[in-house]
């Protein structure tokens, strides 16, 4: 009897361990699980961070790589209009220069055709004067001619005399006109701040405007 009741105890004692036993393994299984899903969950963060990394880093690289070829694309776009204006503007100026040289020789086509409008102006004055002086001619003795003639004579040589004067005076005039402003303009050049060179253009006539340029600056 005893030896049954000891069988019993210590088979519910073993039942006992068995229990505790399977339940500290079960408990370790469920430990190594959560570590393990821990794990994963921990990767799968760091792999996910590495990822969003790669993905920025290249999002950034495109960008970069997007504004510097704009930025070529811009600066070549900016160069050729650059020169397309460089070309049109040597293009206005060979224009200009073109119109300025057939306005010239529209000029001076006009004052030849002025001059000679004059000149035969002069001719018919001449030949109506001389027409004139033999009509009165015919009518007077020898002396009388002779005396007209001389009179003639020193009247147009008299008159031609007052008109070289006033030629040489005015051409004389203007020479000493364009040395003082040349020598105005050349002791503005050499002393006057820009601000000062600035007034003076506006205030003396200088010679042309490249000396305005060349004062200015």
């Amino acid at each position: 009897m005893v030896a049954i009741a000891s069988f019993a105890v210590a088979a519910v004692v073993f039942f006992l361990l068995g229990i505790r036993y399977r339940k500290s393994v079960a408990e370790k299984e469920i430990s190594s699980a959560e570590d393990e899903a821990t794990r994963i969950i921990n990767e799968a963060i760091k792999s996910s961070e590495n990822k969003k990394r790669e993905a920025l880093l290249e999002a950034k690289e495109e960008i970069l790589k997007n504004r510097s070829e704009y930025e070529k694309e811009v600066k070549e776009r900016r160069a050729e209009q650059q020169k397309q204006e460089r070309r049109l503007q040597q293009k206005e100026e060979n224009l200009d220069h073109k119109t300025e040289m057939i306005e010239k020789k529209e000029e001076a086509l006009a004052q030849k055709h002025a001059a000679m409008d004059k000149e035969q102006e002069e001719i018919k004055l001449i030949k109506r004067s001389q027409t004139e002086m033999l009509e009165r001619i015919s009518g007077f003795t020898a002396e009388q001619a002779k005396d007209y003639l001389i009179a003639q004579v020193e009247s147009e040589v008299t008159h031609e005399t007052a008109l070289k004067i006033k030629e040489i005076e005015a051409r004389a005039k203007d020479e000493a006109d364009q040395r003082a402003r040349e020598i105005v303009a050349t002791a503005i050049q050499r002393c006057a701040a820009d601000h000062v060179a600035e007034i003076t253009v506006s205030v003396v006539p200088l010679p042309n405007d490249e000396m305005k340029g060349r004062i200015i600056g």
